[in-house]
Order: C-alpha cells, then sequence, then structure tokens
C-alpha cells in the first residue's frame, strides 16, 4: 500500500497531532489478521472494535483509527468506516487504477470472476475477493490491491436502496455490468422497479459505459446522454449459438469469432462469459486470449457447482442463496441436460428468504418453471415452499416438509446411483449440510 500515516492523517482529516509518520502495510478490521506495520480499523458490529485495539496492537499494529482519545498510538476521527471510505476513494483517484464494476441480482460474483481472468490475459488484475461487496468490503478490497495493480474489478452488492449508488460514487468506474435485474431482497426493497432502481445506481459515479440487460424496466433510470450497450436476443450483445452439456456449454456470440466452451453449467452462464468477453474486447484482449481465459476460468465456489453422492449420483449444488429469477434458471438448466441412462431427476427446492409480503405468491409461481415430464421426484422444504407444495401436489407425486431431518432422510432413502438431483435454497435453509450428507455416505 503506497500510503504513509501522516498522508492518511491529511485525507481523514485527524483530529489529534499525529507524531508517527512511516509507511502503513496494511488495512484489517479484524484484530486476529493484524500484523507488524498494520493500521487497524475499528468498527462497530455486535463488538465495538475499539474494544479489540489492544489486541491489534499484541498484534504489531502501527497506528489505529480511533472515535474517541485512547492509549495507542492513533488517528481521532468522528466516524472510523466513514473515514475507511474515505481513504479508499482518495487512494483510487490517487493510483488511477480503472475500475470495472459489477452488479446483478444474480450472477454478479461468478461475471466478476470472469471478467477478472479475462482481464488478467493483458493486464495485472486484482478483483473483489469473497463476498467483500458492500460499504465495507468494496474500500477493504480497494486499499488491498497490490501496488502493481492496472485494473480493478469491483463486484456491488446491495440489500437497501441507495447502496449501490454509495459504492459507484466511491469507486468512480469506467465500465459498468448489470447481469441481471430479480427479486433478490424484495423484503427490504419493496418491488423489482425498486431494484432495477437501485442496480442502476451504479452509474451514480459512472464515467463511461453501461452494459445493462434487454429488460425495459431499467429504462426510465437511464441517466440522459449514457452510453449503453444492451445484451439479449436482438439487442447489441447476444448469444448466436449454445451447445449445453452437464458439466459445460459451449456458444459464439455475435461479436467474436470464437467458439468458447466454458467450464461451467447453466445457459445463464453463457450471458455472464459474454459479458466478461465484451468487456475483454473493450480494453484490447485479444480474441484469442478471451478464449483461453473462459476456457480456464476458476469461478468462485459455492455457486452453480456439480458434486458426486458417495452412491455415485450427480449433485448440482446450488445452495449459496435463492430468489425467484435465480430458482427459475437453475430448474430450467437441470431439467435440459439428459438423464443419465438408467436413472431420474430429483430436485430439492428450499424456501427463498427476504421476498417480503410476496413470498407466498413467488413461491408458487416457481411451478410455471417445473417441467413435470422430466422431474421424477421432487422434495419441499420450508414454511413458504408449503405454498408451492398446494399448488403442484395434484399435478405431480411431490412432498414437502417442514422438518429438515425428515427431508434429509426421505432424499437420502431416494437417490439412487445413477440418479441427478438439483438442490436449491437460500443459503441459510441448510441445504449444503443435506449435500455433505449424501456425499459421506449412502446407507448410515
Amino acid at each position: 500500500m503506497k500510503l504513509s500515516v501522516k498522508e492518511i492523517a491529511t485525507v481523514v482529516g485527524a483530529k489529534n497531532e499525529i507524531l508517527i509518520d512511516a509507511p502503513i502495510n496494511k488495512i484489517e478490521f479484524d484484530s486476529r489478521l493484524i500484523q507488524p506495520g498494520d493500521l487497524f480499523l475499528p468498527l462497530k458490529g455486535a463488538r465495538d472494535g475499539h474494544d479489540f485495539i489492544p489486541v491489534a496492537f499484541e498484534n504489531g499494529a502501527l497506528i489505529t483509527f480511533a472515535e474517541h482519545p485512547v492509549d495507542e498510538p492513533h488517528l481521532l476521527v468522528d466516524d472510523a468506516l466513514t473515514a475507511f471510505q474515505k481513504l479508499a476513494a482518495y487512494y483510487l483517484e490517487k493510483t488511477q487504477v480503472p475500475v470495472v464494476a459489477v452488479t446483478g441480482s444474480n450472477g454478479k460474483t461468478t461475471t466478476k470472476d470472469m471478467i477478472a481472468a479475462v482481464l488478467s490475459k493483458k493486464f495485472k488484475t486484482y478483483k473483489t475477493q469473497g463476498n467483500h461487496n458492500n460499504e465495507i468490503g468494496l474500500p477493504y478490497t480497494v486499499l488491498a490491491m497490490p501496488d502493481d495493480t492496472e485494473m480493478l474489478v469491483l463486484e456491488m452488492g446491495m440489500d437497501h436502496p441507495g447502496d449501490i449508488d454509495f459504492l459507484s460514487e466511491l469507486a468512480k468506474p469506467e465500465l459498468a455490468v448489470i447481469t441481471l435485474i430479480g427479486e433478490a431482497h424484495l423484503e427490504f426493497m419493496g418491488s423489482r422497479e425498486n431494484i432495477a432502481k437501485g442496480k442502476m445506481g451504479i452509474t451514480a459515479g459512472l464515467h463511461g459505459e453501461l452494459i445493462a440487460p434487454a429488460d425495459k424496466i431499467i429504462n426510465p433510470y437511464i441517466p440522459e446522454n449514457q452510453k449503453i450497450s444492451r445484451f439479449g436476443a436482438g439487442e447489441d450483445l447476444y448469444v448466436t449459438s449454445l451447445v449445453e452439456r452437464k458439466e459445460a456449454l459451449t456458444f459464439t456470440v455475435n461479436f467474436l469469432d470464437e467458439s468458447i466452451t466454458l467450464p461451467a453449467p447453466g445457459r445463464f452462464n453463457a450471458d455472464n462469459a459474454m459479458l466478461a468477453a465484451y468487456v475483454g474486447t473493450k480494453y484490447g484482449v485479444a480474441p484469442t486470449a478471451i478464449k483461453e481465459a473462459l476456457e480456464t476460468v476458476e469461478l468462485t465456489r459455492n455457486r452453480t457447482e456439480w458434486k458426486k453422492a458417495a452412491n455415485g449420483a450427480d449433485i448440482l449444488s446450488d445452495v449459496y442463496n435463492a430468489n425467484p429469477t435465480a430458482m427459475k434458471l437453475i430448474l430450467e438448466t437441470f431439467q435440459a441436460i439428459p438423464k443419465n441412462e438408467g436413472g431420474r431427476k430429483l430436485v430439492v427446492l428450499a424456501d427463498m428468504l427476504e421476498l417480503g409480503p410476496r413470498a407466498d405468491e413467488l413461491h408458487m409461481g416457481i411451478a410455471e418453471s417445473l417441467d413435470f415430464n422430466i422431474l421424477d421426484e421432487i422434495f419441499l422444504f420450508g414454511e413458504h415452499m408449503g405454498e408451492l407444495y398446494d399448488t403442484i401436489k395434484n399435478m405431480k407425486s411431490a412432498k414437502h416438509f417442514r422438518d429438515f431431518d425428515d427431508m434429509c432422510e426421505a432424499v437420502q432413502s431416494s437417490l439412487s446411483p445413477r440418479d441427478q438431483i438439483l438442490l436449491k435454497g437460500s443459503n441459510s435453509m441448510n441445504l449444503a449440510s443435506l449435500i455433505e450428507l449424501l456425499e459421506k455416505n449412502k446407507e448410515e
């Protein structure tokens, strides 16, 4: 990090006299991760981070932010998080590293990974690590980027109105990507229109091109004179051919003379990869390099991923998070893949959370995406999935469970070695534990 204590003090407007002037190694908000030469950031959470300042200095902290005088060397500020965010904005301006911003109700992490892989073919590229995509994680990513970074790919998450606006104004991207407008966080956002408006907040600090879906719901929120490329059938960017297989898909796009085989399932990933390819072309990455990057990309785990049960059955795991759009997309993908010879198709669908007053209605709507000619068994888990069960129970033999252990036992008893099984639900519904059970044993 190319910052000194006194430079930081000037940027954040520290209110005390600073006697130390030395370069900072890095900034950490977890006192356990502090190493010699670091600056500690005490945040307020379940515990006040100021309580951990002594631990940070035991681990070698050089200095800390503080909102009140402390015994240790400190930079006195009104609000530690605000100072941290201000410092990140300053650091981007100082380093002049170009920023590509990515948001969307689904696919933003995968698309971020793909864009970074493509840009890495030409530039020293750093990207959001894990899920550091909020008002703490994004500035942390900015200040953690290596000194030789030439391109920065930042994921921007949203829980409440205005979240994306703030992150965009901090990062000031020169290119921004919106993957999809879905129903994630309806409980906090109120309507899909509000979600569209919230995602379009990515233009608040944008000083370049926006890449967005053809979905008309965003049209009222496109700023005047905003340069924009739309993707989808008949738009500026579109997939021209697609062959889908269990663990990969091969596709072509209208702006690239390359056929790309992506090592990931899901036709929605063809769109994600297309967006990454387009970003690559905007920054002069060679078509062959784009192809190579996407064909060898390593994606963040716990998204859509094929696994093996102990008895040999194929598990399609998509249990990181869930909303109606994501559930419909993964069902479409799962149902399009041919069955294994002699095997069946099973699905386990668990509640989608944070959908607000329309939760029951949106769960019932999943029925439209279930192909009863393809699916052999349907296991539904959770209170809201009871609404879907009531909708489909006369059309297809389905089972509904409110008890997790009962559901696990039923799935384990039913799953045969040649079967394929899809699991999809919100992370807190704990389907990851069922996957672990299936991977571990089939008979115990």
